[in-house]
């Protein structure tokens, strides 16, 4: 038996549903039910029907899984697999600024841990952050981890007050300005597009500044022929998937995210036949994360 027959056949006898994310490996996107971003995944986590999730991403996902679905058994393929960035935040600084600024909303990105979200009063993703932070009745804002992403939403909401934080996806910044220009000088007629993880200096170069989801959509809808991608190049499987005829180019860097592409085929099977590296939360904790969580479902 293949070890794709295999996961199909576990899949059935556990009552499994596949999220996958879009930087995870081409053949785990090709077997996944669903394949998205963070925010996508985090909706269709709480409509699935199954009783097990197996989160084809990193810890942060997993945790945000199980927060929203306590009654469901979440399996990591992979428990090794970790978000650095999830954890660049520190919760004497949260405490510090919360007592500085005593309207102060403390947002954080989705890519963070669980308990750095139970610190938090909202989370946001990459695609739903600016909505939030704009409907948000705070004129303070402190936003954890990602200072990149945090600066990138400042810029558009000036009548907000921005406190930001010294984190960062190491994936995204290592994407750079000559890099960029050097890519783009090869390819004129490309179009820039990327993730606002990205630094001010990567943002301020780009046609398009958005969530991985988002570059997607925007591909498929523009006239252009050639694109540079500046995000996890995971991204080209559904990016050529849905553009067969369209030419797509890193942005010179590798743009890999090592912990992604940890994800595979066997290591699905594996979880699944042992049900192993299963997401294990106190209630307590659980309740207090859900909070920003659900808040961020509600208004974004």
């Amino acid at each position: 038996m293949s070890t794709l027959d295999k996961i199909n056949q576990l899949k059935q006898e556990r009552d499994a549903v596949i999220l996958a994310h879009y930087y995870v490996n081409d053949e785990v996107q090709a077997i996944a039910d669903y394949v998205g971003d963070s925010f996508y995944l985090s909706k269709i986590a709480t409509s699935v029907e199954a009783k097990t999730i197996v989160f084809c991403g990193v810890s942060f996902m997993g945790e945000s899984a199980k927060i929203l679905n306590p009654e469901k058994t979440v399996i990591m393929p992979d428990k090794t697999a970790d978000c650095p960035m999830a954890h660049m935040a520190d919760i004497e600084k949260i405490n510090q600024v919360r007592k500085e600024y005593k309207d102060v909303a403390v947002v954080c990105y989705i890519n963070s841990t669980a308990e750095l979200k139970t610190y938090s009063d909202v989370c946001v993703t990459s695609s739903n952050a600016l909505k939030i932070v704009k409907a948000l009745p705070n004129q303070h804002i402190f936003f954890i981890p990602d200072e990149h992403l945090g600066r990138y939403v400042a810029a558009q909401a000036p009548e907000k007050h921005f406190i930001f934080n010294d984190g960062f996806c190491h994936v995204h910044k290592s994407i750079t300005q000559r890099s960029v220009a050097k890519t783009k000088e090869a390819h004129p007629g490309a179009e820039i597009l990327v993730h606002p993880e990205c630094t001010g200096e990567i943002t301020a170069m780009a046609d398009y500044v958005g969530s991985t989801s988002g570059i997607i959509e925007y591909a498929a809808k523009s006239s252009a022929e050639e694109f540079i991608i500046c995000t996890e190049l995971g991204v080209l499987y559904e990016l050529k998937a849905k553009n067969p005829g369209k030419r797509f180019y890193s942005a010179g860097e590798s743009q890999c995210c090592p912990d992604m592409k940890l994800i595979t085929l066997e290591k699905i099977a594996y979880a699944l036949e042992h049900m192993t590296n299963t997401v294990e939360m106190e209630e307590e904790m659980r309740l207090r994360a859900n909070r920003p969580l659900e808040r961020m479902l509600e208004l974004g």
